[in-house]
């Protein structure tokens, strides 16, 4: 059909009342009440290729739409045939485009505000003319594809720590109005999964803890925070990957609770998320015997997607399917498959597919031989069309390019970032009063240990960023690698040392503890990452942790060392063979 009078139907498609799951909120545009009518019969007049291209959200290399450098349009031809990524948006009449700092889209907010409305404007020319949903993994803490100057945040299991459902919405609606200044209108958060698994490879501290009603009722204020500022929350990833030990990046997980357990563990959040007004919930690729023993990842089942997810929780928005280039949902079936069975399970987008063009022509060829209806199809479309009219797309889809900047890094947001992380630091440990450090005494302080990448590489690194806030606040902090840290070490008032996942048995970074430990200096333990660490390591003289290695966490662990601030972080997770659930020291 022709753009124009797509544009013409889309116009009306939206109402300005709030509705229940989105409270208007002064950080982001009122929320909008979707006209069925008038969507349904946009998604009527669609041909067929429209249709099926509003069902995939795909990456597109380089930093701009239509001028990508000479390396990302390359990357386009060889994957996708096009050079760039307002071609790909028109050949393949797209519903998205996910943003990762791989494929050079997350530069800088002006940046970002420019390439969204490139492809917007790409959208609007082509096809059916239908508005982008575009879309990035911006959980904050250890999952961050947009770095410095926009506000990073601490992440989910600090927020856990914090235990403030006011902070944890307050966090979410200053990235979603940051994200909503770019044109990113969806985000691949909260993470709503609830890890009882200390072994588990790939939620861990993505995850606000292990008590399922602390988890929904933080995972519940995230959606309403990001939903308040403009942007799709994405629940993820349901039914629930926080008790496997395979990441289903690279393997298939099996996930091992009973129906029961799955009721009491796993539900929760994702019911609390629901019923908070989710627009749209992310399935995880993997087997959950229990609630559908045919072997099927969870996001290629019915059982699950549409008999769980959307009959017995009553869900009626965007299904998303984690990205169908991981490992875990492509090991039973080929790539062709995989986009078909998803639609057929209930789900309605399908993220990132290794092979665009096979999925594409997949699901037109699924529809052509009647494995698949023209109604079921626009049944997806009509949904994915009204997130976009909730977040007013079809009345204006652009970014403001000329207040971007004045919009995102703000100091508001800034300062907000760090009353919330005030709250997380953790205090497992401090068995000799040592802290906090007397920083009006200039105490000479050695920080070392592990130095891991910032998840978006615009912060860091943790040791040095440790060592630098310290002296700020009247320390003498000098920052050491390892390997020269035992012998530095005679003459401080104390070594922090940052670890960050340690394993189970011997491993350098026990043998680090256990050297500093040996020289008779006090040892500060300040676990960066998971907090499970002290319990593989010698006991120090005092022990904290941060969830998250980031700047916004180190500053705030700073502060509580000196005392500038109190310790109020509690556990949101146990530490096996060490502390409680709910542990936390004060001053």
């Amino acid at each position: 059909m022709a753009a124009a009078s797509a544009a013409g139907a889309a116009a009306s498609a939206t109402g300005s009342p709030r509705t229940p799951d989105d409270p208007r909120s002064p950080e982001g545009p009122p929320a909008r009440r979707p006209d069925r009518t008038r969507l349904r019969a946009l998604v009527a007049s669609m041909e067929l290729p429209e249709l099926v291209g509003q069902l995939f959200v795909s990456r597109a290399y380089g930093h701009s739409a239509t001028d990508p450098d000479p390396a990302d349009a390359e990357l386009n031809r060889a994957q996708f045939g096009v050079r760039t990524a307002a071609e790909l948006v028109a050949r393949y009449h797209l519903g998205g485009i996910v943003y990762f700092a791989w494929a050079h889209n997350t530069r800088s907010p002006r940046q970002i505000a420019a390439l969204s409305n490139g492809l917007q404007r790409a959208a609007a020319g082509s096809g059916a003319g239908i508005p982008l949903l575009l879309s990035v993994d911006q959980e904050h803490g250890a999952v961050a594809r947009i770095g410095r100057p926009a506000t990073l945040l601490p992440g989910a299991m600090a927020l856990g720590a914090g235990g403030s459902a006011a902070d944890a919405r307050r966090a979410a609606r200053v990235a979603g109005a940051e994200l909503a200044a770019m044109g990113v209108r969806q985000d691949y958060a909260p993470v709503a999964d609830v890890n009882v698994n200390p072994a588990n490879p790939v939620i861990g501290v993505r995850s606000f803890g292990s008590d399922p009603d602390a988890v929904a009722e933080l995972a519940a204020a995230q959606v309403r925070g990001y939903q308040g500022a403009g942007v799709a929350a994405t629940a993820k990833h349901f039914p629930g990957h926080g008790d496997t030990e395979t990441d289903s990046h690279i393997g298939l997980p099996v996930m091992r609770h009973s129906r029961a357990q799955w009721e009491e563990l796993d539900e929760p959040p994702f019911r609390a998320a629901v019923e908070a007004g989710a627009n749209v919930v992310m399935t995880a690729h993997i087997v959950f015997p229990a609630l559908d023993p045919s072997g099927d990842p969870a996001t290629l089942s019915r059982p699950i997607v549409t008999g769980i997810l959307r009959e017995r929780l009553g869900f009626r928005g965007v299904v998303v399917t984690d990205a169908l280039d991981m490992a875990g949902v492509r090991q039973k079936y080929g790539d062709d498959r995989v986009p078909v069975l998803a639609l057929k399970a209930g789900c309605d987008q399908l993220l990132n597919a290794p092979d665009l063009g096979l999925a594409y022509r997949s699901v037109l060829a699924a529809v052509g031989s009647g494995e698949l209806t023209r109604e079921r199809v626009e049944e997806s479309v009509l949904r994915i069309l009204e997130v976009k009219a909730r977040r007013g797309l079809f009345e204006d889809p652009y970014a403001d390019e000329e207040r971007v900047d004045a919009l995102v890094g703000t100091r508001e947001h800034l300062a907000a970032a760090d009353a919330v992380a005030a709250g997380t630091t953790t205090l497992l440990a401090n068995p000799r009063g040592l802290l906090p450090l007397d920083a009006s005494a200039a105490p000479r302080l050695l920080v070392t240990g592990a130095d891991p990448a910032s998840p978006t590489g615009t912060t860091g690194p943790p040791t040095t960023v440790l060592a630098r806030e310290l002296t700020a606040l009247g320390c003498r902090a000098q920052a050491l690698p390892p390997e020269r840290a035992v012998a530095a070490a005679p003459g401080n008032a104390a070594v922090l040392v940052c670890t960050y996942n340690v394993p189970e048995g011997e491993s350098p970074q026990r043998t680090l503890v256990a050297d500093l430990v040996a020289t008779g200096v006090p040892v500060v333990l300040v676990a960066v990452r998971n907090p499970y660490d002290p319990a593989r390591l010698p006991a120090c003289a005092a022990e904290l942790a941060t969830y998250t290695w980031t700047d916004v966490e180190l500053r705030a662990a700073a502060r509580v060392l000196t005392g500038a601030e109190r310790p109020s972080g509690r556990l949101p997770v146990p530490v096996p063979g060490r502390y409680p659930l709910g542990h936390g020291l004060e001053y």
